[in-house]
């Protein structure tokens, strides 16, 4: 890693089994020899080796290579002999006896390498195509359940609102029922009593001349009673009584005298 502009670097033949990451800085490299290691695996990155043209892995544990792989588009001589390859990626790569065959090697696994990579960024789109229309459906249910949630939350309201118009109509109505219960038995209270009532005649109400005619009835009244008491108690010695005995006789004189009234007094003593 600390010669960066390496470009031909040969580490065969030294038991390695695995290389570092930043083995991959190493962007200058033009012809690789690693084979006759250990090596299982390659590191993830090793597509950013593109400058490489001559790559040996020759007698090796590799089974796959990375994806990464496919990104060696300078890559022109490739030996993957004596490896224990997946089937597929064996029959791709074939034998790498002369140079011909080697370079086959080379275009026919950056061929297939692309596939699997293009497969690869199709299933990955497809996921996250996937993932997207997960996420809609996700939000299109959650604001599909806040309506939900808002039509209910507005129905009980609605509800709420009806039932507490039905009770208070009911109140209303209860309230009026019963105050027209309790004026129809004031009502019916009342009416026996006014029927057991003898029905009253007429007042008239009493008119000028008789209240006259009731004073003097009274004066007159009055003045026989005094009369009386002056002609037939013993009041009639006194003073007062012996002055209205006298006036008493004076008026009969005079009005015996009116032959009128003379002759009415005649009637009279007859009847």
């Amino acid at each position: 890693a600390a010669l960066p502009k390496a470009t031909i670097l040969d580490l065969s033949c030294n038991n390695l089994i695995s290389l570092p990451s930043d083995f991959c800085s190493l962007m200058h490299l033009v012809k690789l020899d690693l084979s006759k290691n250990r090596l299982q695996q390659l590191p993830l990155d090793f597509g950013r080796l593109v400058n490489l043209q001559h790559l040996d892995l020759l007698n090796n544990r590799l089974v796959t290579l990375p994806v990464s792989f496919a990104q060696l588009k300078n890559l022109k001589w490739l030996d993957l002999k004596d490896n224990p390859l997946d089937p597929v990626l064996a029959k791709v790569a074939g034998d790498c006896l002369d140079e011909k065959q080697c370079k086959q090697a080379a275009v026919k696994v950056l061929q297939h390498m692309k596939a699997i990579q293009s497969e690869q960024d199709r299933q990955r789109q497809r996921k996250l195509q996937a993932e997207r229309e997960m996420e809609k459906k996700r939000e299109a249910e959650q604001r599909a359940k806040e309506a939900q949630e808002r039509e209910l939350r507005k129905r009980e309201k609605a509800e709420e609102k009806e039932r507490r118009r039905r009770e208070y109509d009911a109140q209303k109505a209860a309230k009026q029922e019963m105050e027209k219960k309790t004026k129809k038995e004031t009502v019916q209270t009342r009416k026996p009593a006014s029927s057991s009532r003898p029905p009253q005649p007429p007042r008239h109400k009493p008119s000028w001349s008789r209240s006259v005619l009731r004073v003097l009835l009274f004066v007159l009244f009055c003045i026989l009673c005094a009369l009386a008491a002056c002609k037939l108690t013993e009041l009639q010695r006194q003073p007062l009584c012996v002055s209205v005995n006298t006036l008493y006789e004076d008026v009969v004189a005079a009005l015996q005298n009116h032959k009128t009234l003379q002759n009415m007094l005649q009637h009279n003593s007859q009847q």
